[in-house]
């Protein structure tokens, strides 16, 4: 069986439901029970006219229609829950037989309006039932008009009071049902948000490692093909570095997939600033002109910050191979615990070209910087040069450990 029609039949307007919105399956069974309700206990009163009535016996046949239309009147009680409330109330103080649909319109009130409300309509219904036991008396009883009185306005209050315990626990239902989607909306944001950053994250290390040493490939490669006549170890060594720097970049790859298929949070390929000399060596292998400046003793720098230092440094490195392979590339590293972490490359640009292309590497760069606390900035000087600058902070332990 469908759930959304069980819900349906247990929760008045449940969000289950089909047809949200409309009347529920429920709703109409409830429908049924206060007309039968309100029909069965009018029928009792219909042509009770012991002792006879102040205002003289109404016909049995009006009396009869009443009852059953004040009955049938509860089916619009959601549309119009006070108008048909204080048309029943006043109606059941000429004809009594209308009073049970009275109590169930009452009640109503209470469940879908406020206290307030209800409870002035509950007193205005007990001093309806004052004027009805009046104009009907009952039998000759001693006390029977102010036992009567009193128990029917328990009877109202009763009502009133249920009916008011009824709405506050669907209100509570309401809200406990409203934070649960809510909080359920939030986890998943949360959720789709940290599969986003994770996607940037191994994106920006994709880009990081893998960009340095295609770039090499790329260069060597084309060397072999404007020099096919180049000397056999020229030949040689040109061979050497393309099959370390491809042998590399399977590394480079193999390690972040890891990443991936373990979902753990390590940061893929983990080379350090310590490794600067090697990363240096390399490039130079292909040709290029770096002139290394440190102010900082590399072993020094804390693994965390030594390999923002090292990404920063290689893209620094691959952008001047790409943009301007002819120039001379400036490394600069200084810094200090408690002070932080500078490093910047430079290089003069080539005649044409004002600074690199897609920038996807340089927003990966600023991405990292921030996420470490630090700062990064890039851009073409006044001097003619491409500056990539960044810091990031090094904090200082009290026992001189980082």
């Amino acid at each position: 069986m469908d759930t959304g029609i069980v819900a349906a039949l247990i929760a008045p307007g449940s969000r289950a439901a089909p047809g949200y919105g409309r009347l529920t399956p429920r709703d109409r069974v409830v429908d049924v029970a206060c007309v039968l309700i309100a029909s069965l206990f009018g029928l009792v009163a219909v042509g009770d006219n012991d002792p006879a009535p102040r205002i003289g016996p109404l016909p049995h046949w009006l009396d009869l229609t009443l009852c059953i239309a004040g009955a049938l009147s509860l089916l619009v009680r959601r549309r119009w829950p006070i108008g048909l409330a204080v048309l029943m109330i006043l109606a059941s103080t000429l004809v009594p037989s209308v009073g049970a649909a009275g109590g169930l319109a009452l009640f109503n009130v209470a469940v879908h309006r406020r206290p307030a409300v209800s409870l002035s309509l509950g007193a205005v219904a007990m001093a309806s039932c004052m004027l009805q036991f009046w104009l009907y008396p009952l039998a000759d009883v001693p006390n029977a008009y102010w036992i009567a009185v009193t128990l029917t306005a328990l009877a109202c209050l009763a009502l009133v009071a249920w009916g008011i315990v009824v709405r506050t626990r669907r209100q509570l239902m309401a809200s406990l049902t409203d934070r649960a989607v809510r909080a359920e909306a939030e986890q998943q944001l949360r959720v789709e948000q940290g599969q986003r950053l994770e996607r940037e994250r191994i994106a920006r290390e994709m880009h990081d490692a893998l960009g340095h040493r295609l770039s090499l490939l790329s260069i060597h490669a084309g060397a072999l093909e404007f020099r096919p006549d180049m000397p056999t170890d020229e030949l040689s060594r040109a061979a050497g570095v393309i099959r370390s720097s491809a042998r590399d970049c399977v590394d480079d790859l193999r390690e972040i997939v890891g990443v991936l298929r373990s979902q753990h949070t390590a940061d893929g390929p983990r080379r350090g600033i310590a490794e600067l000399d090697a990363l240096l060596d390399e490039s130079r292998a292909a040709g290029m002109r770096i002139e290394l400046e440190t102010g900082v003793e590399l072993s020094e720098v804390p693994d965390t910050i030594g390999r923002h230092a090292y990404r920063i440094v290689q893209e620094g490195l691959t952008n001047a191979r790409k943009h301007a392979p002819h120039q001379t590339v400036r490394v600069l590293l200084r810094g200090a615990p408690g002070t932080g972490l500078s490093v910047e490359v430079s290089n003069p640009l080539e005649q044409g070209v004002a600074a690199p292309g897609s920038r996807v590497g340089l927003i990966g760069l600023a991405e990292r910087a921030s996420l470490a606390g630090g700062r990064f900035e890039h851009g073409a000087t006044a001097d003619g040069e491409f500056r990539l600058a960044a810091w990031l902070p090094w904090v200082a332990y009290d026992d001189g450990r980082e």
